[in-house]
């Protein structure tokens, strides 16, 4: 199969974003990318760093221009930041570039893969199920108006997650 668009997987952060696109890039021979890694690379600090100095509002604009930086580029399988889909303009210029995949996972599974994680400025001194639920409930509804399809991770590998989606994909040719 060969990408005719941009496949752009959002979520909440450890849901299994970044693992599930190496696994595509692999199956479909497509260039996989990361917003956070080219946020990093652009600006030349981490995003606890950017946060620390310019703040969330800063660092979701450095998140929109990528996306016009992508609308320029070969199809390619993007993993997006977990704040990706929060903004109207974000979601729009991923539907006109794209297809968003929205991969869902229950709080308790997200918080056993960033649990160990410090570079997450989000959950820094909240890294408890309870918070990272109410997170991903207040972000819930911005996803799934995003999402064109939606997977659950829960018990899948990155492999078989991506297998779902090709599966999903060939069927929407």
């Amino acid at each position: 199969m060969q990408l005719q668009k941009h496949l752009y997987l959002i979520g909440f952060m450890g849901v299994g974003k970044t693992s599930t696109s190496k696994q595509l890039g692999k199956k479909l021979g497509a260039a996989e990318l990361d917003t956070d890694e080219m946020i990093v690379e652009k600006e030349g600090k981490s995003i606890p760093d950017i946060f620390a100095d310019s703040g969330e509002e800063y660092f979701r604009g450095l998140e929109t221009g990528i996306l016009d930086d992508l609308a320029k580029m070969e199809p390619c399988i993007v993993s997006c930041g977990g704040g990706m889909a929060l903004r109207k303009e974000n979601v729009k210029k991923m539907k006109q570039t794209g297809v968003v995949v929205f991969l869902v996972a229950d709080p308790e599974t997200i918080y056993l893969h960033v649990k160990d994680s410090n570079d997450r400025p989000l959950l820094n001194g909240h890294m408890n199920v309870p918070y990272i639920a109410g997170m991903m409930e207040k972000r819930e509804p911005k996803y799934q108006e995003a999402a064109d399809i939606i997977i659950k991770t829960d018990g899948y590998l990155p492999f078989q997650i991506a297998d779902q989606i090709i599966e999903i994909l060939e069927k929407r040719i």
